[in-house]
């Protein structure tokens, strides 16, 4: 290329053959006087002319003796620089203090800085009931401004059951583990079994709770600080319940919450149809009834569509299905983790 760049760019001139080449005039430009100087490659050494503009090592050692005066050791770089201007005196720029100090390794926060540790992601699968139950707690308004109730739930993954709540006065770490313990008595999960998931509230993370799970025989996950996905079914179960047409703005006192939540939590588990798994009641589910209904839907919609077959344009309808497993936070590589996150 570059030969035929010298060949006829003296007739067609530089413009005419990047034209005819089908390349930039930059590129031909290059080709025709390519740079003295190699370009720098990665991994290469290079040799850098100093600026005269910069510092000689005598300056350089000159100003660091300015900055290493005790009058000056605990002060700012540029504290230093108006401090010496103040005196008629100028040595460089607040910048050059800056890189002086740092190409000596003497800058540094004055305070220890709070470094975050990197949580693991929580991991999660539940293929049947009872393998995994996610638990929130919330507050509910009292009659007044400050009075509150705890809200504890305990949630299946898989069939979207719950599998028990309680309602407290105030948040108690004897109350929440009574909780788990009646929960597991009455679900019959034995050694093994559950995992449970939950946020990282200060009785959540608390050594009791390490106690009672290894107890119980439970797997303990948690998940990361300020990350509400990671706990999204506990989560989104809350939404509905402050946006039910009977929810009050606030509870004129802890029975009237109390006999609110009783109905409230029935009707979810035993009424209400969630889009998540096939349209089905989390009690259908959670008591494996599920087969049964859907093979009855089935056949009302095989019935209907040989009965009126011009209505169903897509061919045969299909009843949508339970989903074979639930996921939190569901791997690329489909692995699951399950254990405590640190």
């Amino acid at each position: 290329m570059t030969d035929t760049l010298r060949a006829h760019g003296e007739t067609l001139g530089v413009v005419g053959v990047s034209v005819a080449l089908g390349v930039s005039r930059a590129s031909a430009y290059r080709w025709r006087k390519p740079p003295a100087v190699p370009r720098e490659r990665e991994g290469a050494t290079v040799v850098r002319t100093p600026s005269p503009r910069a510092l000689s090592p005598a300056a350089q050692a000159q100003v660091l003796a300015y900055l290493r005066d005790p009058r000056f050791v605990d002060r700012a770089p540029a504290q230093v620089h108006a401090t010496l201007l103040d005196e008629g005196t100028y040595v460089c720029s607040v910048r050059t203090l800056y890189r002086l100090l740092a190409s000596a390794h003497e800058v540094r926060a004055r305070r220890g800085q709070r470094t975050h540790p990197r949580y693991a992601v929580p991991r999660l699968v539940a293929t049947h009931p009872n393998q995994v139950w996610t638990w929130e707690v919330t507050d509910l308004k009292g009659p007044v401004k400050g009075e509150r109730y705890t809200l504890s739930v305990v949630l299946d993954l898989f069939s979207r059951y719950v599998v028990a709540w309680r309602l407290a006065r105030r948040e108690s770490a004897t109350l929440a583990q009574r909780l788990i313990r009646t929960a597991c008595e009455r679900q019959g999960i034995v050694r093994d079994q559950l995992t449970t998931h939950s946020d990282r509230g200060s009785i959540q993370v608390a050594k009791d709770w390490h106690d009672l799970y290894q107890a119980l025989g439970i797997v303990r996950s948690l998940s990361r600080p300020r990350v509400s996905n990671d706990n999204p079914y506990s989560e989104s179960l809350f939404k509905p319940t402050t946006y039910a047409p009977t929810y009050p703005d606030r509870f004129d006192h802890y029975l009237h919450a109390k006999t609110w939540c009783g109905p409230f939590f029935h009707h979810d588990n035993r009424e209400h149809k969630h889009e998540g798994i096939a349209w089905l009641t989390p009690a259908t589910v959670h008591e494996g009834h599920a087969p049964s209904i859907l093979a009855q839907r089935q056949r009302t919609m095989d019935l209907a569509y040989q009965q009126h077959p011009e209505r169903f344009v897509k061919g045969p309808p299909c009843v949508p299905q339970l989903p074979k497993e639930v996921w939190i936070n569901k791997a690329e590589d489909q692995t699951a983790y399950i254990g405590e996150t640190p």
